[in-house]
């Protein structure tokens, strides 16, 4: 089968592998769609932990086209989406409840082969259906609309509270429709990206701001801004140094900051440490999905979330390495490769 592999930092190419086979508690899952993600690219440039040679890819969907002996509750034939980060149960952590925080933690994707290739295996227990009838595409969003999940439940969004999205791309625009879900009154998304905006606002974003045309603070949380003193949660979903500057400034007194966006390893970012003691603030990291990715397929499944137009485009197998390894065409929000079968 093909399957694109990371061989080192900055090396990565399309090739022919042996088809996995099912081990007693594995399906084997025919990939439909998998989603390209920023951390991908992370992975390309050495910026976050993994263990090459891998075939990278964790959010995917498709059909299952085999299963282990020991596999019960699942058919061939079923569509089936994956949870990609597998906690051991064991660790202090994961008998906490806390499994996304395992000390062992080990993700399809990441540290096993993943979802851009013919084929993946996935444990069953890390396994959810999607209706037959879905589009093959939508399934790929559930591992980040999961990771969306956990941000929102950690803010405790109020209903009429008010909301800032740092970035435009799939993240910040999953942020925006579930705040909007949650109950907020004032959902203002900031991105450079004019295309963004306009979709943000479609997707149930209040007001959107173009931090390339003036001062975020200012527009935002300023005494003539849209939210004077600021708002009272702030998603940091783009993983650059200046939004989480930004995003501590823009929560109010009392307010609550979520962490959402991947940075790259070793990036520093500055804050006043007197600021957030005298103003109080919540700051959080949201990091993974954990026990929101059945509720991600759930969401998607009844079409409460909209998906289709934060694809940008589909490509095949062939064209995956290129997308990994070169920055985000302008405007792009969600590339899929979708393997094309032979």
């Amino acid at each position: 089968m093909r399957a694109v592999r990371l061989e080192a930092v900055g090396s990565i190419a399309l090739r022919e592998v042996a088809k996995p086979v099912p081990g007693p508690d594995d399906l084997l899952v025919r990939i439909e769609a998998c989603g390209v993600c920023g951390t991908d690219r992370h992975l390309f440039h050495g910026e976050f932990p993994c263990k090459p040679p891998v075939t990278p890819g964790h959010e995917f969907s498709g059909i299952v086209e085999a299963m282990g002996g020991a596999v019960s509750g699942y058919s061939v034939g079923d569509r089936v989406t994956g949870d990609p980060n597998i906690a051991c149960g064991r660790c202090p952590h994961c008998r906490a409840g806390r499994v996304n925080l395992c000390s062992n933690l080990s993700a399809i994707g990441i540290h096993r082969d993943g979802g851009f290739a013919d084929y993946v295996l996935l444990p069953r227990k890390q396994a959810f259906l999607l209706p037959s009838d879905l589009k093959p595409a939508h399934g790929a969003f559930c591992e980040p609309l999961g990771c969306c999940l956990h941000g929102v439940d950690l803010a405790e969004i109020k209903p009429g509270a008010s909301v800032v999205v740092l970035g435009g791309g799939v993240i910040g625009l999953l942020t925006v429709q579930l705040a909007r879900l949650a109950g907020a009154r004032t959902i203002i998304l900031s991105t450079r990206q004019a295309s963004r905006r306009a979709l943000a606002e479609e997707l149930g974003a209040t007001a959107t701001v173009d931090p390339g045309a003036g001062d975020v603070i200012e527009t935002v949380a300023g005494p003539s801004g849209l939210m004077p003193g600021g708002v009272d949660v702030v998603f940091e979903c783009a993983g650059v140094r200046d939004t989480v500057e930004q995003s501590m400034r823009l929560a109010k007194a009392g307010g609550t900051v979520i962490i959402v966006g991947v940075t790259p390893q070793g990036m520093r970012a500055a804050f006043e440490p007197f600021d957030l003691l005298f103003r109080e603030l919540n700051i959080l990291g949201s990091f993974l999905n954990p026990f929101t990715h059945g509720r991600a397929a759930e969401l998607i499944a009844t079409g409460a979330i909209e998906i289709d137009r934060l694809i940008s485009r589909q490509v095949p197998l062939e064209e995956a390495a290129a997308v990994i390894a070169n920055p985000p065409a302008p405007g792009e929000v969600k590339v899929l490769v979708v393997p094309q079968r032979r």
